[in-house]
């Protein structure tokens, strides 16, 4: 098991067609990028609030055509080291690299190969569906033309065509995560990072969503998302890191960080919620 980098990607297991509209190839690098076969690049990311040190020197290098998982007890700093990733939040140390493109020293570049869906995002829910995804090609820079085309793609896809122009407050919680991860796809990112985006979806929508960020990774994009659920991790990535306490624990490809053992398991070792229960023998023994 290699400690800090993965290995190379494998083939997503468990792909689905997506059966709608195709989406397009994401883009290829912008002028003033590195050509590399890394994806992202985190070396030494640190973030302290007052005294509590959230992230400790996280080191993560994310292959480019992988879907990596990204997993961690609650606050272990997986929202954190993700905001920090997607420039939402400024590291107190450490580099963060987009295809070579550094995250704060060259942000125009970077953030146009990132898609981003960060935790309990706030949607403009008095805009409609087809609003709200015009609104985003629009601050993407994209022209009229390319942004209709984008949208009606994205909502084929995402099977959202009798939905667009409903306002999205009065979407369902599978249906507001959706159509923000179409608005995170519609500038044709290479790198989607995903912030618990099957949290409160019911397993209907996160299949589509699923099948459609696995057609992105076998296209050449790459997606980078956390999760509680380990059945889907272990179910969909070719690649995971565990976090805990603001350390990376272990990385790599799902083969190589297993080591013939499920991800719960595993997950649980490293962790340390083996023996959160022990000293607890007392609940064994009923009061009369």
């Amino acid at each position: 098991m290699s400690p800090t980098g993965a290995g190379t990607a494998t083939r997503v297991k468990g792909s689905s067609s997506v059966g709608r509209s195709s989406l397009r190839r994401p883009a290829t690098a912008s002028r003033g990028t590195v050509s590399s076969d890394v994806a992202l690049s985190v070396r030494g990311l640190t973030k302290r609030f007052g005294n509590v040190t959230a992230v400790d020197s996280a080191d993560l290098e994310v292959k480019s055509g992988s879907f990596y998982g990204f997993v961690g007890p609650n606050g272990a700093g997986k929202t954190t080291t993700l905001s920090m990733v997607t420039g939402l939040l400024r590291p107190d140390a450490g580099i963060v690299k987009v295809y070579g493109a550094d995250v704060w020293r060259n942000a125009a570049v970077a953030k146009r190969m990132l898609g981003v869906l960060p935790d309990r995002l706030r949607l403009f829910d008095r805009l409609t569906g087809v609003e709200y995804l015009h609104h985003a090609g629009g601050l993407r820079g994209l022209d009229r033309k390319t942004t209709l085309d984008r949208t009606q793609d994205l909502v084929n896809a995402f099977g959202l065509e009798h939905s667009l122009h409903r306002f999205v407050s009065d979407y369902s919680a599978g249906m507001v995560k959706k159509i923000a991860i179409a608005a995170a796809m519609i500038h044709s990112p290479r790198l989607l990072v995903l912030d618990e985006p099957f949290e409160s979806v019911d397993p209907v929508s996160a299949q589509v969503v699923i099948d459609i960020l696995q057609k992105f990774t076998h296209a050449g994009g790459t997606v980078l998302l956390s999760s509680h659920s380990m059945d889907l991790i272990e179910r969909v990535c070719d690649s995971v890191a565990i976090i805990a306490d603001g350390r990376t624990l272990a990385s790599g490809t799902l083969d190589e960080v297993l080591d013939g053992h499920s991800l719960e398991d595993r997950f649980v070792e490293l962790a340390g919620g083996a023996t959160a229960v022990e000293g607890m023998e007392w609940l064994h023994s009923y009061s009369d």
